[in-house]
């Protein structure tokens, strides 16, 4: 199984980005997916999730309203735009996917498959 994230870079504060992770190797429309994001001296935290068929989504509260987590189950896709960016968004992003359940979930114990991470840095 295989996680590639890509989208990353650097934006000024308000910016917007938009991640992908392009998923091989696992039935990838029965997997519920999600997005984390970690930066130094911080805990890892789940940002959005979705469930396998894409009808259910989870978004913390750090980024409800600016983040949509979304998936296309065509091309094996997941995406996350990111939108209003601020400097605390300032963090590595990785793409995670469960093969256990299909609901969306922020609890990274339940994910199976991690991918590399991409880096989102946010200029003040």
């Amino acid at each position: 199984v295989q996680l590639q994230a890509s989208g990353g870079g650097l934006v000024q504060i308000g910016g917007s980005l938009r991640l992908a992770c392009a998923a091989s190797g696992l039935p990838f429309d029965r997997a519920s997916m999600g997005w984390f994001r970690q930066s130094p001296g911080k805990e890892r935290e789940c940002v959005a999730a979705i469930s396998a068929s894409g009808d259910s989504t989870y978004h913390s509260d750090s980024v409800k309203g600016r983040f949509d987590i979304s998936r296309d189950n065509a091309k094996n896709t997941l995406y996350l735009q990111m939108d209003n960016l601020r400097p605390e968004d300032t963090a590595i992003y990785t793409c995670a996917g469960s093969r256990r359940i299909v609901t969306p979930t922020r609890f990274s114990e339940l994910y199976d498959y991690w991918g590399q991470g991409t880096q989102v840095t946010v200029s003040s």
